[in-house]
């Protein structure tokens, strides 16, 4: 459930407009607030949250971006992930046009992943959100500890 309020937000020197959401937060009021983050257009970012939020893309990304990797050394440099997984992973990113697959005819075959420009903006994109996670990372852990703190057994 979304209200309408007005009140002082954190950041803001004037009363403004606040979204209440169900889970008690409030934002500043904006004008996408009836038509979704992006406003009135499909900006997207339910797209691009696919890519970020699956559990491989956006290693496999941070690993392209230190440059040109063939199937094995990304396959060795991300612990954990199956080769079928690495396998859905690129294909995904390749028909996302965020990375280039080029196969050489040599036998066997040798195969490159590279990221595309679009790829290379991606990342720098990825690398923003780690930086700001190394950033925030501690307080994040203590807001939460208080939380479970303030509200057991809620989540």
């Amino acid at each position: 459930m979304t209200q309408v309020s007005f009140g002082i937000a954190a950041g803001f020197r004037s009363v403004v407009p606040l979204v209440t959401h169900a889970n008690s937060w409030a934002l500043p009021a904006t004008d996408t607030d009836e038509h979704g983050p992006c406003g009135d257009d499909d900006c997207g970012i339910r797209d691009i949250q696919d890519r970020l939020g699956d559990r491989w893309s956006v290693l496999v990304i941070v690993e392209l971006a230190k440059g040109v990797r063939r199937f094995g050394a990304l396959k060795s440099a991300i612990p954990g992930i199956s080769q079928r997984m690495l396998t859905v992973t690129t294909k995904r990113l390749i028909r996302d046009g965020l990375v280039e697959r080029t196969v050489y005819p040599t036998i066997p075959p040798q195969t490159d992943y590279r990221l595309t420009p679009m790829g290379e903006s991606f990342a720098q994109a990825v690398a923003a959100l780690a930086d700001w996670s190394r950033r925030h990372k501690e307080a994040v852990a203590v807001a939460r500890l208080r939380f479970d703190l303030d509200h057991p057994g809620e989540l």
